[in-house]
């Protein structure tokens, strides 16, 4: 190769192989920082469009998770009142069925009749409370609640378990027990409120265990799609902070190269000497 004053050949190369070294470096040091292979457009325009995409599909998810979380909640919560009303019933049941017989005294038929009313005063109790995010499916005048069960806003419901409520106050106002003819008369008042109960407690249990298994469906396939996300545009960090590591010494030689190559015109001075 000729030597030349005016162009340094040996000087354009190491030149260009620095600027290679430069932006491999660049590239591996932002999939560092970042923690992602494609941070954005500008690393490869396809996969970033094809992930935000995703991305987006997975804030829709975040929103149907949500929902049915709110339902699962509702449903668990009614779910267990409905169950402790239903255990109280046959309290309920065995108390009146004491004050059914003739023979107890009066002081008994008194202990037994307060203990009739601590257990209505609870089972009135568990109905005002079975309430989640502001909402009770037992008490009167409650309506039905539908939740989000996929992207495409199809929606599951738990229906209103009011007739719960409406039960147990025709049983509160006609049940007596100030005599054992009336208590015999109550237990068929309780009969009725303890159909309500167990029809409600079959019914809100099957809507409450689908609002259940489509979350953790939903939740199953968040995972799959968050994973095939980060497949698709996450970085290795162990790879790429092995790059900038190799990049580095390649920069360094490469700045040596080019010193190298810049002091070739210089000794060409030493032919006139």
């Amino acid at each position: 190769m000729a030597n030349s004053i005016n162009t340094n050949a040996a000087a354009f190369v190491a030149l260009a192989s620095l600027r290679t070294t430069q932006t491999n470096l660049d590239t591996a040091s932002k999939q560092v920082q970042t923690g992602y292979r494609v941070a954005d457009a500008s690393d490869d325009a396809s996969t970033f469009s094809v992930a935000q995409g995703i991305r987006a599909n997975l804030q829709a998810y975040t929103a149907v998770q949500g929902s049915l979380a709110n339902g699962a909640g509702l449903g668990a919560v009614t779910q267990a009142a409905l169950t402790n009303v239903s255990d109280l019933v046959g309290n309920l049941q065995a108390k009146i069925t004491q004050l059914a017989d003739g023979s107890i005294s009066a002081n008994q038929r008194a202990i037994y009749s307060s203990d009739f009313n601590a257990l209505t005063s609870q089972v009135a109790n568990f109905i005002s409370q079975a309430s989640y995010n502001g909402s009770n499916l037992l008490s009167a005048g409650s309506a039905a609640k539908t939740f989000l069960s996929d992207t495409n806003a199809t929606s599951l419901t738990l229906s209103a378990q009011s007739s719960v409520d409406a039960a147990f106050t025709t049983f509160t106002g006609a049940a007596s027990v100030a005599s054992a003819s009336d208590a015999a008369a109550a237990l068929g008042s309780l009969s009725t409120f303890q159909q309500a109960v167990s029809t409600s407690l079959g019914a809100n249990a099957s809507e409450a265990r689908a609002l259940t298994l489509q979350s953790n469906f939903i939740n199953a396939v968040v995972d799959s799609v968050a994973t095939g996300l980060g497949a698709s545009v996450d970085a290795d960090i162990g790879r790429a902070a092995a790059a900038v590591q190799a990049q580095q010494v390649r920069q360094q030689l490469g700045v040596q190269s080019l010193s190298i190559a810049n002091q070739q015109p210089s000794a060409l001075l030493g032919l006139f000497r």
